[in-house]
């Protein structure tokens, strides 16, 4: 099967490069999936994960990004994300202490300085890194 060169990209540097048969991932209007020969196109990512299906049927790749976009061209996928990890990367205990003290934020939000939303961007980011390891 066809495949097509695909780069996860975040400020600090690169995260992933490789060639795969597929790429599916959450963009702000929905699911994607782009396969070799896509039609160019931009799309601004959610937080969400990235699976990347290589060949040989194998699991796919999962990483994890917070957001960014998705940039199609025939002959290469680039996602330039906020943040991105790969699962293997992924420090669970970190996480599963983020989750925590951002549930306990969105909790205790009628405190006069607890910023709602920033918590519940907290809470998806750390549920996403939690979902990508397998261990949510």
């Amino acid at each position: 099967m066809k495949t097509i060169k695909v780069s996860v990209v975040t400020p600090d540097g690169p995260v992933y490069e490789s060639d795969v048969e597929m790429v599916s991932t959450k963009a702000q209007s929905g699911e994607l999936g782009i396969l070799p020969g896509h039609i160019p196109m931009v799309a601004p990512l959610a937080i969400g994960v990235v699976r990347l299906k290589k060949a040989g049927g194998k699991e796919p790749d999962l990483v994890a990004v917070s957001g960014g976009f998705l940039e199609v061209r025939p002959e290469k996928v680039t996602i330039l994300a906020q943040a991105a990890e790969k699962a293997e990367d992924i420090d669970v205990e970190r996480a599963l202490r983020a989750r925590e003290r951002a549930e306990q934020r969105m909790k205790d939000q009628k405190a006069e300085h607890t910023d709602f939303r920033r918590a519940e961007l907290a809470l998806q980011r750390a549920i996403n890194r939690l979902t990508v390891t397998g261990k949510q």
